[in-house]
C-alpha cells in the first residue's frame, strides 16, 4: 500500500517544487521592459535638481489638455511617493503658445503659489473655459487667486525666467521628451509607451523602487 502511493507522493513533491520554481522565476521577471514601457536615457544622466532624493519629474504644460486630465492622478502620485523621493514639475516651452505658461509657472513657483493654484489653473482653462492663453490673462488668473499681479509679471518676464526656460528646454531635449505629460525618473529613465494614466503611475512607482534599491 505504501509502495503504491510512494511514487505519487514523490510526483506531488516534484510538482510542488516545479510550481514553486515557476512562481519564483515569474516573480523575479520585471513587469515592464526596456524600450517599451520605459527607456533608459543616454549617460551621463542629468537630473532636474541637485537635491539628494530620488527625483520624479513631470514634464507638462498648462496649455496641454492631456496634462489637465493627468493632473489629479499626478497629485495622487506625488502624495503616494515614499520618503526619499521628490516630485518636481517642469514646464515644457515646446512652442510659442506654451511660452507664457512656462513663464507663469516660474513666477508662481517663486511666489510660493504653485501648490494652491496648479489644479485650479487647469480647471479654469479646460473645465470653466476661461480665456487663459496670454501672459496678461495668466496674470489675471493668479491675481484672482490672491497673487500680486505686478510681482507676478515682473518675475514672469525677468531675464532669470528666460534663462530658466532655456535651461529647461535643453534638458527636455536631452531627455528626448517629445510630448506631455511625460515622467522622467532621476534623469535616468523616461516613462514611454503606456496605455493609461494608471499605467504611467505604476511604471513610475516601479522605476522609483529600482532607484531606491540602488539598481
Amino acid at each position: 500500500m505504501f509502495k503504491r502511493f510512494a511514487p505519487l507522493r514523490v510526483l506531488t513533491l516534484l510538482t510542488g517544487l516545479l510550481l514553486a520554481s515557476a512562481c519564483t522565476a515569474q516573480s523575479s521577471t520585471a513587469p515592464y521592459t526596456e524600450g517599451n514601457e520605459y527607456v533608459t536615457l543616454p549617460a551621463p544622466y542629468q537630473r532636474y535638481s541637485s537635491e539628494g532624493k530620488v527625483e520624479v519629474v513631470e514634464v507638462f504644460s498648462y496649455g496641454c489638455i492631456h496634462c489637465a486630465q493627468f493632473a489629479p492622478t499626478a497629485e495622487k502620485l506625488r502624495k503616494q511617493l515614499p520618503a526619499g523621493v521628490a516630485f518636481e514639475l517642469m514646464p515644457a516651452p515646446f512652442n510659442a503658445e506654451w511660452l507664457p505658461y512656462a513663464r507663469a509657472y516660474y513666477a508662481a513657483k517663486q511666489l510660493g503659489a504653485v501648490e494652491r493654484t496648479h489644479l485650479k489653473l487647469f480647471e479654469a482653462k479646460f473645465a470653466e473655459h476661461y480665456p487663459i492663453n496670454s501672459l496678461d490673462e495668466l496674470a489675471d488668473f493668479y491675481a484672482r487667486e490672491g497673487v500680486d499681479r505686478a510681482g507676478f509679471m515682473r518675475l514672469a518676464t525677468s531675464p532669470e525666467a528666460t534663462a530658466k526656460m532655456k535651461d529647461d528646454l535643453a534638458l527636455i531635449q536631452k531627455w528626448q521628451v517629445d510630448g506631455t505629460p511625460t515622467i522622467v525618473v532621476n534623469g535616468k529613465y523616461r516613462v514611454a509607451t503606456v496605455h493609461s494614466f494608471d499605467e504611467m503611475v505604476a511604471v513610475t512607482q516601479w522605476l522609483v523602487k529600482r532607484e531606491l534599491a540602488g539598481k
